[in-house]
């Protein structure tokens, strides 16, 4: 029952944005009775939240599989954009948009939001810092990494407006060959990030 309240959440915040999201249309869409989803979720901030708290989890066990499925060589920090990609276009994103437009202008919102989106983001970053083999140590590094993410995220908001996959298929390609430059000289090998490294190197 839970699960299907979450997932019609979702698809509303999809289809009518935050405003349009209401509890008995949820409870509808889930075939849930008002009184079940009251009893779980007592207010609509509740129910939005934990919606994408959920998805979030599930999209990032899924970024995690997608991950181990990787190409090693040349064509890794390409494969990992697209993967980056394709998470920031996906309905998930869409509808964790509308909590942030949302808890702008409400406190209660917001301070349910904030927590929630701050772990997602070093979560994201994490992966993305393991993923492209970066090392956060060297001068520089970390930026790019954040400017990579900023990027991805920036083009997802662009798809909310419309299919964009082509431009952000040759967006990506191009900053591929960026941090391909700029990384090869300094990053290990991918999957030996620097945690990796600093358990094999003796201490001095």
């Amino acid at each position: 029952m839970r699960s299907r309240l979450m997932e019609a959440t979702v698809e509303l915040l999809v289809e009518r944005g935050f405003g349009g999201t209401t509890t008995t249309l949820v409870s509808e869409r889930a075939g849930v009775s008002r009184g079940a989803q009251l009893h779980h979720f007592p207010t609509k901030n509740d129910l939005v939240v934990a919606a994408v708290t959920h998805l979030s989890d599930r999209r990032g066990a899924e970024l995690a599989a997608s991950a181990q499925r990787l190409p090693t060589g040349p064509d890794r920090t390409r494969a990992v954009l697209r993967m980056l990609g394709d998470h920031f276009a996906s309905p998930v994103f869409s509808a964790a948009l509308e909590l942030w437009v949302a808890a702008r202008t409400d406190p209660a919102l917001l301070a349910a939001v904030a927590p929630l989106e701050q772990h997602v983001g070093r979560e994201v970053h994490r992966l993305t810092v393991e993923l492209l083999g970066a090392d956060e140590s060297v001068p520089g590094v970390r930026e790019l990494v954040q400017a990579t993410l900023d990027l991805v995220r920036g083009l997802g908001l662009a798809n909310t407006l419309g299919d964009d996959a082509p431009r952000r298929s040759r967006i990506l390609d191009e900053w591929a060959r960026v941090l391909d430059a700029e990384l090869g000289r300094s990053a290990p090998r991918p999957g030996t990030g620097r945690a990796e490294r600093d358990e094999k190197e003796p201490s001095r």
